[in-house]
């Protein structure tokens, strides 16, 4: 029998409480997402190399039961602990294990950035400095060396997941002396972000682009190209 809706499977960090609920909200209609979880409390580099090593494998094993046709690697810092080839094989070990096409919400953003091929790029975390500049690297890197990389110094995930939208608006508000970007991006899957794009477009005149929103753009690409619902 044939499945009318594209079946997406969802990798977050455990104590992610946003990105779930956004691909349940924006995707619900097309889409059925399954979800498991990475154990994560506290957003560090050691928390993440943790993360990847000690229970990735173990999701994705499980959602490969769920005969996904497309999954999603919920966590844009943990694919920028490295260069390139670190997210590149984060998404192969998803590849290989459940045999679908792979969403790292990195290569979902760096895609979305190439399209717009900004000059002046400005990117807004909840992070702590070490993974802010860990993320600016990754950019850099695809060829947009970001001219701000701001973060919010949070550690707790479940701290993240708590910042009101409003809060988000306002702390990149309060960073843009001296600041005039022509693309913004708003960093992290546990951020409340998405809500914050229209009104950050409006105010600044430029294009917005989140972790979220990205990954939830290329879902809906490789729905399209596929001729799912």
């Amino acid at each position: 029998m044939t499945d009318p809706f594209l079946r997406v499977g969802l990798i977050v960090p455990s104590s992610n409480t946003v990105m779930e609920p956004d691909f349940h909200r924006h995707l619900g209609n097309t889409a059925i997402v399954s979800t498991a979880r990475i154990f994560l409390e506290d957003v560090t580099r050691d928390g993440e190399m943790a993360m990847l090593a000690n229970d990735l494998p173990r999701a994705v094993e499980l959602l490969r039961t769920t005969a996904p046709d497309v999954m999603v690697f919920g966590c844009t810092s943990a694919g920028a602990l490295g260069d390139r080839s670190h997210d590149e094989g984060i998404a192969e070990q998803i590849r290989q294990g459940t045999g679908a096409r792979v969403v790292t919400v990195l290569s979902a953003v760096i895609g979305r950035i190439r399209a717009l091929h900004p000059r002046k790029l400005a990117v807004f975390t909840p992070y702590t400095g070490e993974l802010t500049g860990r993320i600016a690297a990754s950019l850099a890197e695809a060829g947009y060396p970001p001219v701000k990389a701001a973060g919010m110094g949070i550690v707790a995930n479940l701290e993240i997941g708590r910042v009101p939208t409003s809060e988000i608006i306002r702390f990149v508000e309060s960073q843009m002396d001296g600041c005039s970007p022509d693309c913004i991006f708003l960093s992290c899957t546990n951020w409340q972000s998405v809500a914050a794009i229209e009104p950050l477009k409006a105010r600044f005149g430029v294009p917005v682009l989140s972790s979220n929103q990205a990954a939830m753009d290329a879902v809906l690409e490789f729905s399209a190209s596929s001729g799912s619902a």
